[in-house]
């Protein structure tokens, strides 16, 4: 007998046979609220119908145009559609498969284009679990450890996570450059640096959003030193902080974007873009693939951007975001378990806390568990795993956010009770 391996455990107990819009439905019978999207994927929602007839269509004609072989009109017509949500001077892309190979890309890119063996990673950043990306990665040991050495030239630098330190965000983005100009100043100098890497908002480190002020900072240090500003925008990219870009938020372009995640609705489709002067510093044959831009993925791709635009989606993760968190809200004000709330459009968490004010995975994770039993499905995060996230489809409206809402809180109470302690 076969098997999956003993590791990948899923997280709720749900075997799903359909999925439509923000709903998954299981072999028992039962429909659920999916606020998992795939971990920030199915950007539409399950099965979007005019992603799924462009995937139906393409499949029809050309299932895989091999890109350094052959071109072929879907990824012509996604480099094109790219264009206009790029930020502007982002005007050169390379395609491949996953976030962790799109960010070991742009990495690839900054080392061949400035000549320096460095780069600098903000501690609690998620990159990918590939030798290189897991060595950019400080959000857990879980990710990182067992195989070791890891790739070398990787420095990590604080990020404004003012909740962890106790601070309030002025404070934490003041902390956090102080000790970016002195890691330059004594570990890696500017020289030896090639580049920072950032998200926008800490994904699998807990849900922390950047401040205004530090991601000016970082593109302030790499103007003036000459490295590159790396922006992973994996998960925060495609409307999912309520703009089309995370970085939105903040003011500042990057000089290579990593994108992945929602961008095809569920089809494995990532990229890097970058101005097209850098792009041509890469070396030749760094860059390629067998399955990078693969057809079918291309044209749910372009679906995509299109239903993302026509149905005007970020604006709706704007606002189903506020609505979601000020429901959060209210029930962390009644809840002492929940420390903090914190995100950016429908990118959410929930920490949960002890009473010393401590990381308690254990009560996130029964919160969690009780969710399913409300028919809400939720992920954890977090160094701990002791934050609830919420990433819900960009498709969701109003009644289906307050049917979360009303399921967190029951999962709350029931997660948080003394008899829940317990068990």
């Amino acid at each position: 007998m076969t098997a999956l391996s003993p590791h990948l455990r899923q997280a709720t107990p749900v075997v799903a046979v359909r999925g439509e819009g923000v709903h998954l439905y299981g072999e028992d019978g039962r429909r659920y609220l999916d606020f998992t999207a795939g971990i920030g994927v199915t950007s539409t929602g399950h099965c979007h119908p005019r992603v799924v007839e462009a995937a139906r269509e393409q499949v029809g004609t050309l299932i895989h145009g091999q890109y350094t072989t052959v071109m072929h009109r879907p990824l012509r017509r996604l480099v094109d559609k790219l264009g206009e949500v790029l930020p502007a001077g982002l005007d050169s892309l390379f395609f491949t498969n996953s976030g962790s190979e799109a960010v070991e890309a742009a990495l690839r890119l900054a080392r061949q284009a400035t000549c320096r063996p460095n780069v600098l990673v903000c501690h609690g950043g998620f990159h990918g679990r590939t030798v290189a990306a897991a060595a950019m990665t400080t959000s857990g040991t879980r990710f990182r450890s067992g195989f070791s050495p890891l790739m070398s030239g990787v420095v990590v630098i604080p990020f404004p996570t003012a909740y962890r330190y106790g601070w309030d965000e002025e404070t934490a983005t003041r902390f956090a450059l102080q000790e970016l100009d002195h890691t330059l100043q004594t570990i890696s100098s500017p020289a030896d640096t090639a580049a920072v890497i950032v998200e926008p908002v800490l994904g699998e480190g807990g849900y922390v959003p950047a401040t205004r002020a530090f991601m000016e900072g970082l593109r302030e240090r790499a103007d003036r030193h000459g490295f590159l500003l790396i922006l992973d925008e994996v998960q925060t990219g495609v409307g999912r902080t309520g703009r089309f870009w995370g970085h939105d938020h903040f003011g500042v372009t990057p000089d290579i974007l990593v994108t992945a995640k929602g961008l095809a609705s569920g089809f494995p489709l990532s990229g890097i873009a970058a101005p097209e002067e850098l792009m041509a510093r890469a070396w030749p044959g760094s860059q390629g693939g067998t399955y990078g831009a693969n057809a079918v993925a291309c044209a749910a791709a372009c679906a995509t951007l299109d239903v993302v635009r026509d149905e005007k989606l970020v604006e709706n993760a704007d606002a189903m975001g506020a609505r979601l968190r000020q429901g959060l809200e209210a029930v962390a004000g009644r809840t002492p378990a929940i420390g903090d709330v914190r995100g950016l459009g429908l990118m959410l968490g929930s920490e949960f806390v002890d009473a010393d004010g401590g990381p308690d995975p254990g009560t996130a994770s029964r919160v969690q568990r009780a969710a399913v039993d409300e028919g809400l499905l939720l992920l954890l995060c977090g160094a701990w795993n002791q934050v609830v996230r919420m990433i819900p489809a960009l498709v969701i409206d109003e009644t289906a956010v307050d049917a979360g809402l009303e399921a967190w809180a029951a999962a709350v109470e029931a997660g948080t009770s003394p008899a829940a302690s317990d068990r």
